[in-house]
């Protein structure tokens, strides 16, 4: 039998997975964790943190509004609490621009 396998993701994702994924360090996270009531990951029996992929999306938020817009923590506390879309619509747009960047570096440099 020849079945296309269905695109599975991960439900939970552990404190390192999610570090590697943005770059981060476990010890910021950790920090973000305790500053930022939107960052709640659940913990298993032996206390392991495990992140949805809501948390990690808010994590990319905080780092944008921490790193890239260099808002203070009280500063980015207030806007994650306005839930505006702007700050998606943002995150959305600088995504698709790395993605483009990246496709254009390989079709420059398979020409």
């Amino acid at each position: 039998m020849n079945q296309e396998e269905p695109n599975i993701q991960k439900q939970y994702y552990t404190i390192g997975e999610v570090a590697s994924e943005l770059q981060l360090t476990p010890s910021l996270i950790r920090f973000w964790e305790k500053e930022f009531k939107e960052v709640r990951p659940r913990k298993n029996r032996k206390g392991v943190r495990m992140f949805t992929r809501k948390d990690i999306e808010t994590l990319q938020k905080i780092h944008y509004l921490l790193k890239i817009k260099k808002h203070t923590i009280k500063g980015a506390q207030e806007l994650l609490q306005d839930k505006t879309t702007e700050l998606d619509r943002e995150l959305h747009v600088r995504e698709t621009l790395k993605k483009m960047h990246a496709f254009l570096l390989e079709l420059r440099d398979s020409l």
